[in-house]
C-alpha cells in the first residue's frame, strides 16, 4: 500500500498527521511527502521523521507547483495495489487502514473504501459528524456516477483507500477549484464505492484550508495554486468540462455516454449564470485599461 501526502507549509498540522499514520494496526504500507516549495519548518519535519521510519520518502519541488500538481504528483511516486492520499491538515483513527484493506480484499468491483468522518476545528474539537449518500455497489457505472455528481456534498472520499488501478484510469487531479469531486465522479465509472460505518477520518477545518471560504474567489485560487494567484480562470467552466472528458473517455457503451451527455448538459445550464459571470470577468481583464 501506498499513502500519498502532499504538503505545502504544513508545519502547524504536519505532525498529528504523519504520527495517525505510523499509529496505524496496518503497517505494510509506504508513505511519498511530496514538499510543494515550503517555506516554513514543513521539510525539517519531514526530514526528521524520515531518518526515523524507513517507509517515509520524502521529496521537494523548488517551484510551487500547486495543489493539484502536488497530488498528483505523490501518486506519481507511488507502485502499489492500493493507494489513498493523506492531507498534513487530517488524521485518522488506528484502524482505518486494516478495516479498508480488509473490505476492499473481500470485493474486488470496489474502486473505494471510505469511512465517515468527523469534522474538527484548529484545535481538534469536534465541530460535527458527516455521513453521505455514496454507498454506492449499484452495478450500473453511469448510475453511480449520477448518483456522485447529484449528492456529493462534502469531499473526503479520495482521502480513503483506493484502488490504484482504478485511479490510474482516471484523470487524477484537473487544475481548477473542485477538481476532487471531478476526480471522485470518475473514479465512480471504473468501481463500486463502500463506506465504513465507522467514523475514522477526523477533517480539519481552518482558516489556510481549501475547504475554508468556499465562496471565495480569491482564497480558493490562492489554496488551489499558490500564494499570488488571485483567480483560475473559468474555474467553473472547467469544472463541468472535466465531466465531460470523463465520460468520454470511460469505457461505457455509447448510449450510456450519450446519456450522461445530456445530463451533464443539463447541469450546465444550471450553473450557466456563473459560467457568464466568470467569461465576462475574463473579457474584463483582457481588456486594455480604461477599454
Amino acid at each position: 500500500m501506498a499513502i500519498g501526502l502532499p504538503v505545502y507549509n504544513g508545519e502547524r498540522f504536519l505532525a498529528q498527521s504523519i504520527e495517525s499514520l505510523l499509529g496505524q494496526t496496518f503497517t505494510d504500507f509506504a508513505i511519498y511527502i511530496n514538499d510543494n516549495a515550503s517555506t516554513d519548518r514543513t521539510g525539517e519535519i519531514c526530514r526528521r521523521y524520515a531518518e526515523q521510519d524507513a517507509r517515509i520518502h520524502y521529496q521537494r519541488v523548488e517551484r510551487n507547483i500547486g495543489m493539484p500538481g502536488n497530488f498528483n504528483r505523490t501518486f506519481a511516486m507511488a507502485r502499489s495495489k492500493y493507494f489513498r492520499w493523506q492531507t498534513a491538515d487530517d488524521y485518522c483513527e488506528e484502524h482505518l487502514l486494516e478495516d479498508a484493506v480488509q473490505v476492499l480484499e473481500g470485493d474486488p468491483s470496489l474502486a473505494l473504501c471510505y469511512p465517515r468522518a468527523i469534522f474538527v476545528d484548529a484545535e481538534s474539537n469536534e465541530l460535527y459528524r458527516w455521513q453521505d449518500a455514496l454507498h454506492l455497489l449499484d452495478d450500473d457505472p453511469a448510475r453511480r456516477f449520477r448518483a456522485v455528481v447529484r449528492g456529493i456534498v462534502r469531499v473526503h472520499h479520495h482521502l480513503g483507500l483506493m484502488r490504484a488501478d482504478c485511479l490510474r484510469r482516471t484523470g487524477l487531479w484537473a487544475g481548477h477549484v473542485s477538481a476532487d469531486i471531478g476526480l471522485v465522479a470518475e473514479l465512480s465509472l471504473y468501481g463500486k464505492f463502500f463506506q465504513i460505518e465507522k467514523y475514522q477520518f477526523f477533517r480539519r477545518v481552518h482558516e489556510d484550508s481549501s475547504s475554508w471560504a468556499t465562496d471565495d474567489e480569491e482564497h480558493q485560487a490562492r489554496t488551489y495554486h499558490a500564494p499570488g494567484v488571485r483567480r483560475i480562470p473559468f474555474s467553473r467552466a472547467r469544472f463541468h468540462w472535466r465531466y465531460a472528458q470523463a465520460v468520454a473517455r470511460s469505457p461505457l457503451p455509447l448510449a450510456d455516454r450519450l446519456g450522461l451527455a445530456w445530463f451533464l448538459f443539463k447541469k450546465v445550464g444550471y450553473d450557466s449564470p456563473v459560467i457568464a459571470r466568470e467569461a465576462l470577468t475574463e473579457v474584463r481583464a483582457r481588456l486594455p485599461m480604461g477599454g
